[in-house]
């Protein structure tokens, strides 16, 4: 009779064995806390001026449209943007000198929501119009982001690096006109 209880007690604790497997497997998915000691360093080059095919044109330097420095949300973040106007009429988002945390899904948005200190402006970018500039290239160095030619700056006041799984900025930068 010792073995028959024991065989079912032994299916138990398969099954509950499982289950944590499973849920530790989407918990690790989900959260990817190794992100928490990780970097992503990327320098990309800043856009710079367009040489006519005229051997005595001038160059034609990109223009700052605005500019800003981040502040640290839920995450440390430092580091600069410009916003640039290039020769071409197309935009970029520029980040300088970003130093943030790694994280899942983290993206670059232009927002209209007010940058707030502290916890207070940790969730307030998706309350409002937000245009998703793409995923964060990394966590740290300089970075360019195409702004899409129909997007009318004019009503976007800040800039977020916002982790898209969680709903939290890791920091954000008001927009300040050039």
């Amino acid at each position: 009779m010792a073995f028959a209880r024991r065989k079912p007690q032994k299916k138990i604790v398969l099954a509950v064995a499982a289950v944590l497997v499973v849920v530790v497997g989407a918990g690790l998915a989900f959260f990817q806390p190794w992100k928490l000691v990780t970097d992503t360093t990327v320098v990309e080059d800043a856009p710079t001026a367009v040489l006519g095919t005229d051997p005595g044109a001038v160059p034609q330097l990109p223009v700052p449209l605005s500019s800003g420095r981040f502040i640290s949300h839920e995450h440390s973040t430092t580091g600069s943007l410009v916003i640039l106007k290039l020769p071409d009429g197309s935009r970029v988002l520029r980040l300088e000198n970003l130093d943030t945390s790694d994280g899942p899904a983290l993206h670059v948005w232009l927002t209209d929501a007010p940058v707030l200190e502290g916890r207070d402006g940790w969730g307030v970018f998706d309350d409002g119009a937000h245009l998703d500039l793409g995923g964060l290239k990394g966590n740290k160095g300089s970075q360019n982001y195409p702004i899409p030619a129909d997007a009318d700056l004019s009503k976007y006041t800040s800039v977020s690096i916002w982790c898209d799984r969680f709903n939290v900025s890791f920091g954000a930068a008001v927009l300040e006109k050039a």
